[in-house]
């Protein structure tokens, strides 16, 4: 795997992409950047720290699979490097909760899940 290999490769990292030219930062990878359209990309590994924008408790299966994850909640966390991402959390998030990311099993596959920074 490469270094810009992360959990959606099945790899323990969440990763992002700065722009060298404009310094934009996007978390879906790209061959551009998607505010000045350079192809300066530079990858890097977050830290897995943010603050949670939005939560929503799943309480209906999507899916077989997610059945007996029922229910879950999904947020919105805006990661200190400066990009939003959509994960898995604890059931008691808020927004404006400081949060901490660890990779955890779900439906067959590994996310990442947000939890309250103690």
């Amino acid at each position: 795997m490469s270094d810009s290999a992360d959990w959606t490769k099945g790899v323990a990292a969440i990763r992002y992409q700065r722009c060298a030219c404009c310094a934009h930062v996007q978390y879906f990878r790209r061959d551009f950047c998607a505010a000045c359209g350079s192809l300066a990309l530079t990858d890097h590994a977050a830290e897995g720290v943010g603050t949670v924008y939005a939560t929503s408790l799943v309480c209906r299966a999507a899916t077989p699979e997610t059945r007996a994850h029922v229910p879950y909640n999904i947020v919105l966390v805006d990661m200190r490097e400066g990009f939003r991402m959509m994960a898995h959390g604890d059931h008691d998030l808020a927004i404006g909760d400081v949060v901490s990311a660890r990779l955890v099993p779900f439906a067959g596959a590994t996310v990442p899940y947000f939890e309250r920074t103690k």
